[in-house]
């Protein structure tokens, strides 16, 4: 497949403050889901994937994952580290990796469980015309307190809501966290200060007419943000046997 996709941005940097006690003494990335680290999850779910360099920025604890991961060659993938003294924001700590990503690559949210069939989702990236960027996005029943999205003709995001919300739109998708991104779109991350990708960079590069589409799915997609959700997940992979 000539286009494939084989980095991904974890975004690691987090405190976890929702999840204490559970993080007072391992990032939230680390915490276990059925007996193993969230982050270790995700790095398998990857290279099934055919995803063998992973980029992971770093500020809470950040030993606990460099110890635990290394270099990523036990896994049999390539992983290099960011160090964030003061946390970037996600658009931030992806402009860290720049020089090293390739013109397209996955972005997966560290703190959020996902079964997603990424090659799927690959596949419907690359048929869109000129994508800077696809999103995962659902149906949702709790919409306040989710970033949203206007859909419009061939799946192209025509408008971004971010949360807390004042007024909701009369249509729209919830974002879930996670992207496939075009390098292209680091042009709208300014250095080494903190921004974030959802709420600055991707609604920008709409404003300014490039092409960021949706990619809808209802594959399992949740955050452990909160102790009832963590207990959630952790239940339901119980249940499952993953």
């Amino acid at each position: 497949m000539p286009n494939k996709i084989t980095q991904a941005v974890i975004l690691c940097a987090g405190l976890g403050t929702r999840l204490k006690p559970l993080t007072d003494m391992i990032p939230k990335v680390m915490v276990p889901i059925a007996g193993r680290p969230l982050l270790e999850r995700h790095v398998l779910r990857l290279k099934e994937y055919g995803v063998n360099e992973l980029f992971i920025n770093l500020h809470y604890l950040p030993e606990i994952i460099t110890d635990y991961c290394n270099d990523g060659s036990k896994w049999g993938v390539k992983i290099r580290y960011s160090f964030e003294p003061k946390i970037l924001g996600t658009g931030g700590g992806i402009k860290q990796f720049e020089n090293n990503l390739s013109d397209h690559f996955f972005v997966v949210y560290g703190d959020i469980v996902s079964l997603i069939d990424y090659a799927k989702m690959e596949a419907e990236y690359f048929k869109k015309e000129d994508p800077i960027g696809i999103t995962l996005v659902s149906d949702t029943d709790h919409p306040r307190d989710q970033d949203l999205a206007e859909i419009g003709t061939g799946g192209k995001i025509t408008k971004f809501y971010a949360k807390p919300h004042t007024e909701m739109p009369a249509q729209y998708k919830a974002l879930r966290g996670g992207h496939i991104l075009n390098k292209a779109i680091l042009k709208y991350v300014p250095p080494d200060v903190y921004h974030e990708i959802d709420h600055q960079a991707i609604p920008e590069a709409i404003a300014k007419g490039e092409h960021f589409y949706a990619y809808e799915t209802d594959e399992y997609i949740e955050d452990i943000g909160t102790l009832e959700r963590y207990k959630k997940v952790e239940q339901y992979f119980l249940e499952q046997g993953l």
